[in-house]
């Protein structure tokens, strides 16, 4: 039965990212939005509701301090991880010119945090600045994208009642998706004596960032790489902005000490590796994608040491 669901999940996760990714490219169509601003906003919060649901748990439960690794984690997983098996499949464009803001925002909101956390504390305070800035960020990604044009296509784009249930829909398999396959890969690995310390930092770490995952795969699997690149962006802007944010407004975050070294240093190199891949190639191709994906096992690798 573990295995079935197991199954399922998958199926899950690739069914609900081609929903999501039809119904977000017919709504960018219609509204006259580039696919980078969909990937930025829908694609990249819808697809990161699973660590809002964990963050704000974990505040509610009295362990708040799991939202902190729980973005921390996702944020690294989003460009090592995910940017990479995208890259791997098709090479992923990273258009400068139009992403420089987006770029600015994700580094100076992990810079940002990554100060708070270092203080030993996220404020209630702080935590409101945060969901401010969110706010802010939002404002500016719809203001910009007011009469631009839609993607060039032949055919007229689908009405909204057909895209907007699908892009939903699609969000609700994904989430279902992601939810069976962590449970279930959590009982394969206990059935096969893997440790619980490895599975929290492997299926656990990964399950919240699977959304991403398979909607980066899909969008490149359909040419959509804009809302694979806007996805990774608008989803690490929204953890670290507003999980970590609405998470400390419900209950100040107390931080472990273990936060701010690594897995801090590691979160923004691998923000600045995505920003130089933009500056210089213009892309990630296969062989960046493969970097990437090193790099990610390697910290996985060295957590499991550790």
């Amino acid at each position: 039965m573990t295995y079935l669901l197991f199954i399922v999940g998958l199926i899950g996760l690739f069914l609900g990212g081609e929903g999501l990714i039809r119904g977000a490219v017919g709504v960018a169509r219609r509204f006259h939005v580039p696919p980078l601003i969909i990937g930025l906003t829908i694609v990249g919060f819808g697809t990161s509701t699973p660590e809002l649901l964990v963050g704000l748990q974990a505040a509610l439960a009295g362990a708040p301090a799991l939202a902190v690794g729980n973005v921390i984690g996702s944020n690294i997983a989003n460009i090592l991880l995910i940017l990479g098996s995208a890259a791997m499949i098709t090479a992923v464009p990273l258009p400068m010119a139009r992403m420089r803001r987006d770029f600015a925002v994700m580094i100076g909101s992990t810079l940002l945090v990554w100060v708070m956390l270092a203080g030993g504390m996220i404020t209630r305070a702080e935590g409101l600045t945060l969901v401010a800035a969110l706010g802010i960020y939002l404002w500016l990604c719809l203001r910009n994208a007011a009469g631009s044009e839609p993607p060039a296509t032949e055919d007229a784009p689908p009405a909204l009642w057909q895209s907007l249930p699908m892009a939903a829909g699609g969000l609700v398999i994904l989430m279902i998706g992601a939810r069976l396959l962590v449970d279930s890969s959590t009982t394969i690995a206990r059935d096969f004596g893997i440790s619980e310390a490895v599975i929290g930092l492997t299926i656990i770490a990964v399950g919240t960032s699977l959304p991403e995952l398979a909607t980066a795969i899909v969008a490149a699997l359909r040419g959509h790489s804009e809302i694979a690149v806007g996805n990774i962006l608008g989803s690490n802007v929204f953890n670290v902005l507003g999980i970590l944010g609405v998470t400390a407004t419900v209950t100040p975050i107390p931080v472990e000490p273990r936060f701010v070294g690594l897995d801090m240093g590691l979160a923004l190199a691998a923000a600045l590796a995505m920003l130089g891949f933009a500056a210089l190639p213009g892309k990630v191709g296969r062989i960046g994608g493969g970097v990437l994906l090193t790099s990610y096992a390697g910290y996985i690798g060295l957590m499991g040491l550790g």
